[in-house]
């Protein structure tokens, strides 16, 4: 299990595990944390699932897809560093710790 933190738009921290091998947005779907709507279940179809990661984490992260980088350019409020799908970080012992604040 990897512990996640979602800082919220409502400046609410909202600490929880998420079984390895599942993806971070499944993770805050299962445990409703506001703002990830997650509406296309993690196709990358949506980008409702948007997130910034702190930049402490990034290098821990995968790199960004052709297709994720697509969606993130019609994300609300996308940071050049540190925007992400939800969808494609996999919680794992290497996100164990891992920090998102979650865009308004």
């Amino acid at each position: 299990m990897a512990k996640i933190t979602y800082n919220t738009h409502d400046n609410k921290t909202h600490t929880i595990e998420v079984q390895n091998g599942l993806t971070v947005m499944e993770g805050a779907v299962q445990n409703d944390i506001p703002g990830i709507d997650a509406d296309c279940g993690g196709g990358m179809a949506c980008a409702t699932c948007h997130v910034y990661v702190d930049d402490a984490w990034m290098a821990a992260c995968p790199p960004i897809s052709d297709v994720e980088n697509v969606m993130l350019e019609v994300v609300i409020a996308p940071k050049k560093s540190g925007s992400r799908l939800s969808c494609q970080l996999m919680a794992s012992k290497a996100l164990d710790g891992i920090v998102l604040h979650v865009p308004d």
